[in-house]
């Protein structure tokens, strides 16, 4: 009996020392992790003396320009062939009276369904969320989405066609 006594201690013991081992090496990998971010030079956004913001000179006002269109192809609520300007702010759209293009009679369009954000590189679209979903040439978006010519995007029960 004394002897499976000293085996389960020495056993405890060994185990406490293995514990102690990858606890130890649990805070080295820690440390050294954040010490690697330390050493790691971040941007930074102050500026030099001299180098700093030089307000724009004044200059000819620039026109918005025009990102395209939205053409409604079929709508419940929206006459067929309205057209939807984009120039250089979002456009939002759904039923709520608070959208740019208001969707009141559509019953699957959600409050705030979808943004269309005119930018350098073109037109993109974005599902806010909506219940239904936005479509752009019947399939499913799910995060923003280009837009190309004569895409058609489906809003609830309305669909629009996008011209450049």
């Amino acid at each position: 009996m004394p002897f499976e006594s000293i085996e389960v201690d020495e056993l405890l013991l060994v185990l406490k020392i293995a514990f102690l081992v990858l606890l130890y090496l649990f805070i080295w990998r820690i440390v050294r992790s954040a010490s690697r971010d330390i050493r790691t030079p971040q941007e930074s956004f102050v500026l030099a003396p001299g180098h700093g913001f030089e307000p724009p000179r004044a200059s000819a006002p620039v026109p918005a320009r025009s990102a395209g269109r939205l053409v409604v192809a079929k709508s419940p609520t929206l006459a067929p062939g309205e057209a939807h300007l984009l120039d250089s702010a979002s456009l939002t759209i759904g039923r709520s009276p608070t959208n740019h293009i208001e969707l009141r009679d559509d019953g699957f369009a959600s409050g705030s369904h979808a943004r269309f954000d005119p930018r350098p590189d073109g037109v993109w679209v974005l599902d806010e969320g909506s219940t239904n979903g936005t479509f752009v040439n019947g399939s499913r978006i799910e995060g923003p989405r280009l837009l190309e010519a004569g895409d058609i995007v489906r809003v609830g029960d309305t669909d629009l066609r996008y011209e450049p």
